[in-house]
């Protein structure tokens, strides 16, 4: 089978998320039979969002040092876990010679199989603005629903001040309110557009229809692979 690499550290639970997500994906009946992963966890990998909004510093040497090292301890495929680090995707592609998944387009692809016309995107700000997910929708026919400014201000406050700070007694009430307004306006399901919201479902207990991007990019990469999906 393909060994797969993982441009982490974006965040260091996004990471542990798709790793274990692919673990627990992969049909196999022992150690031998799961995918080789090679985890590159770069915490020095600057914020996205600031760099590509507010002028922060520049994540984009960081991530394409990960991923010439990844390539060149073995990976034959590479995984990005963070959403807004794919509006640097073509660019890094350039930069090494293995194909690199994209998630967003992943996701959207999954959704079309599934028959959504019409999906609510939470993410950053970083991912909304760069318009990553909705180039990906556009090429599946599917319709975005934006947060408005208000909730996009919970959705990021989930992110940053929830799973990213680790607090485990974050009060998700307004993050709810923002998401049960999405389906009041006709969304059929959730984009769980930034890879902390996955961790934030389990971690704060919550449940509502969604499509986890992570999970769809862990089956994709166990495919690829040539590993089995459960």
């Amino acid at each position: 089978m393909k060994t797969v690499g993982i441009i982490g550290g974006m965040g260091p639970l996004a990471t542990a998320d798709l790793f274990r997500k692919i673990v627990m994906n992969t049909k196999a009946s022992c150690d031998q039979e799961h995918i080789h992963l090679i985890i590159d966890n770069n915490t020095n990998i600057a914020d996205r969002t600031a760099a590509l909004l507010y002028g922060g510093a520049d994540p984009y040497p960081e991530m394409k040092k990960s991923a010439l090292l990844l390539q060149e301890s073995g990976a034959e495929i590479l995984m990005i876990p963070c959403n807004t680090a794919h509006a640097y995707y073509e660019r890094l592609s350039t930069e090494v010679s293995i194909p690199i998944l994209h998630m967003p387009e992943i996701c959207c692809r999954v959704l079309r199989e599934k028959g959504v016309r019409k999906a609510g995107l939470l993410s950053t700000v970083g991912t909304v603005q760069t318009g990553i997910y909705q180039k990906a929708a556009s090429k599946y026919a599917i319709e975005l629903l934006i947060p408005d400014d208000e909730g996009q201000r919970y959705v990021m406050d989930v992110i940053y001040n929830g799973v990213k700070a680790g607090k485990l007694g974050y009060d998700t009430a307004k993050y709810e309110k923002t998401v049960q307004n999405l389906f009041d306006l006709g969304a059929e399901t959730m984009i769980l557009g930034c890879t902390e919201l996955p961790v934030a479902m389990e971690m704060y207990g919550l449940d509502f229809a969604c499509i986890d991007p992570t999970l769809e990019l862990a089956r994709e990469a166990i495919r690829l692979a040539g590993g089995e999906t459960l």
